[in-house]
């Protein structure tokens, strides 16, 4: 119960930035910095749930060649693959981060 609650309070904090940042009319100094703001933490959670995603698989994977050596090449593959899918998230929101930064489509 306390994670979920925990979810819900950021995700609300996270949302009432945002539309602090995209409520003013023109481009003045305090929402460029909200708009700064959002890009920042949204790629810095990316970037940290990404690694945490990457640490566990890796450890998934070193737990299962130790088991059976005898797979190590298919898990090898598997966890190659799923790295890459996971560095796409994270990919994703440097792109939606740089938008908010350059291409501000709500100014």
């Amino acid at each position: 119960m306390r994670k979920f609650f925990l979810t819900v309070l950021n995700t609300a904090a996270f949302l009432g930035m945002a539309s602090l940042a995209f409520a003013a009319d023109k481009l003045d100094s305090a929402s460029l910095g909200f708009t700064c703001l959002a890009a920042a933490l949204g790629i810095g959670i990316a970037a940290f749930g990404c690694g945490i995603g990457m640490g566990l698989g890796l450890k998934g994977a070193c737990e299962g060649v130790a088991r059976n050596p005898d797979v190590s090449g298919k898990i090898t593959g598997t966890m190659i693959l799923a790295f890459a899918f996971i560095e796409s998230l994270a990919i994703y929101a440097l792109v939606i981060s740089f938008i908010l930064l350059y291409a501000n489509p709500y100014a």
